[in-house]
């Protein structure tokens, strides 16, 4: 069979899909023939809806399968219906979206199947009965509509990374996705993470997994690994196949979890190669002799989730116990060690007070990590976040359902001031880190800090567009002064530390 993969990823950041990769190669060492399109913008402008039916209809394919996440969702139902109308084939739907909301997606009639949690083997089983005509009703992991009802059938026991095919790098247009994220590379050496965040999907896979094979987390066997052998050969091949690559990321929801795993692939890449690479740790599994096996191998940036300053919102809302001291820890080990840290960080969320956002601000400003990625908080469907959302009544079920991204704006309704003042912290994070710290730009980035704070939604609405450039206006001062700061660099939603990348540019 030819199967065309849809990975819709569109007003947001060019993304490596690590599934379909594996899927792919399982497909292809099966003999069928795989196609792969991502749509984003980054890429190549998205397609009209004749496009769209053109590119179908000269591909042919006999199986049209979209991997989604939920804030692809309306795209991607959009695309499906543009299917429907010049393809008579079937239409499968698989990723994150399809384990939370399975039933509404086979209800929208656009999607014949979904496809729930790690699928190589299922989907391959899948493929393999179509292509002979047999029945696929009983499949594990598959969900299906049949008169008129939903049937969602169990999941089978996860994929032992370390007999899953290498991943078909070729069907990817890998070259292009590389330029377009400037020589940064993904990387996955793990799944599974051992935490239970409100506001991740990996609660929701653990609890459908352990729901329908009756077993316990240690039975599961959620956190898996490719060996460190399989690790260097893909490392080896990216780097003879591929061109400008001037980085790897390690997508791992937490590559310092295990420590001698850690030792043992620091020392194997050291001997491969001497390409800066980033990795995910947690402020708990992180400590000087990790970050002594890191930085000898050449990593370069670790970065941390952090999400909120406030221990309260950490612990009642996110479910995440780690103390701001914890966090300061990490970050002054990753700095001793001579790297850069990362901090990933979220705003807008359920019963979240203005004070809590400043707490937030206060304990980037002591830290000082290297750099501090911010996001609105999105409330994915199935997971605990998206109940005490819906609860606590803040969900804008229109805005939710429109939002691309988590970037642009926050789908919560919390009164017009709050919303107000969730969209200048949003725009402009860095000047309000700058203006608690205690940097010598303080005075100046408080003033500025004081000057938007005052204004109504209508003098805002007219300044917003403008920040940006006065950032960078104001930061290109700052910086022939030799005065250090955070500015907006790389993308509208991260801010840098003036000491990393001047030495960069």
């Amino acid at each position: 069979m030819k199967i065309l993969f849809i990975y819709p990823n569109a007003d947001s950041q060019a993304g490596f899909n690590y599934g379909v990769a594996h899927i792919a190669a399982v497909l292809a060492g099966a003999g069928h023939e795989v196609k792969f399109w991502q749509l984003c913008e980054s890429l190549v402008s998205l397609p009209t809806r004749e496009e769209f039916a053109g590119r179908l209809g000269e591909e042919a394919p006999d199986l049209l399968a979209f991997s989604i996440v939920t804030t692809q969702w309306n795209y991607a139902r959009k695309l499906a219906a543009w299917a429907r109308e010049v393809l008579s084939v079937p239409v499968v739907c698989g990723g994150v979206h399809a384990l939370a909301a399975g039933r509404e997606i086979l209800e929208t009639g656009l999607f014949d199947y979904i496809f729930r949690g790690e699928s190589e083997e299922a989907f391959l089983e899948f493929v393999d009965r179509l292509s002979c005509g047999g029945p696929v009703e009983d499949i594990e992991n598959l969900g299906l509509l049949r008169d008129g009802k939903t049937k969602i059938n169990p999941v089978r026991l996860l994929p032992d990374l370390e007999r899953l095919p290498f991943k078909l790098y070729e069907v990817m247009d890998f070259q292009r996705l590389i330029d377009a994220k400037k020589g940064w590379v993904g990387l996955m050496a793990s799944r599974g993470c051992p935490f239970s965040c409100t506001y991740c999907f990996n609660h929701q896979m653990v609890a459908t997994y352990r729901n329908d094979l009756k077993c316990t987390f240690r039975e599961l066997n959620y956190i898996r690994r490719f060996t460190v052998d399989q690790m260097i050969h893909e490392i080896k091949f990216l780097l003879e196949n591929y061109r400008r690559i001037k980085m790897f990321i390690f997508d791992d929801d937490l590559f310092t979890f295990d420590k001698s795993y850690v030792k043992e692939f620091c020392h194997a890449y050291r001997q491969t190669c001497d390409m800066p690479f980033v990795v995910n740790a947690h402020v708990n599994f992180f400590d000087a002799e990790c970050a002594s096996s890191l930085r000898a191998a050449n990593c370069k940036v670790v970065k941390f989730g952090v999400e909120s300053g406030s221990e309260r919102i950490r612990k009642t809302i996110l479910n995440r116990y780690m103390s701001n001291e914890d966090i300061v820890r990490a970050i002054r080990i990753v700095k001793d060690a001579g790297m850069h840290s990362s901090v990933f960080i979220i705003i807008g969320f359920p019963h979240e007070g203005p004070q809590e956002i400043f707490e937030t601000v206060r304990l980037l400003a002591l830290a000082k990590p290297g750099r501090f990625r911010w996001t609105f908080f999105f409330p994915f469907p199935g997971t605990r976040a998206h109940e005490i959302t819906l609860q606590g009544g803040f969900i804008d079920a229109q805005k939710m359902e429109e939002l691309t991204n988590f970037t642009d704006e926050s789908c919560l309704e919390f009164g017009a001031e709050h919303n107000l003042f969730l969209k200048k912290v949003g725009r402009a994070m860095p000047w309000f880190v700058n203006a608690y710290s205690d940097l010598p730009v303080a005075d100046l980035y408080r003033g500025k800090v004081e000057e938007i704070m005052s204004m109504d939604q209508e003098h805002w609405n007219r300044v917003a567009p403008d920040v940006h450039r006065q950032d960078s206006e104001i930061s290109k001062h700052l910086s022939e002064e030799g005065l250090s700061h955070y500015a907006i660099k790389y993308n509208p939603f991260m801010g840098v530390i003036s000491d990393y990348f001047l030495q960069e540019d």
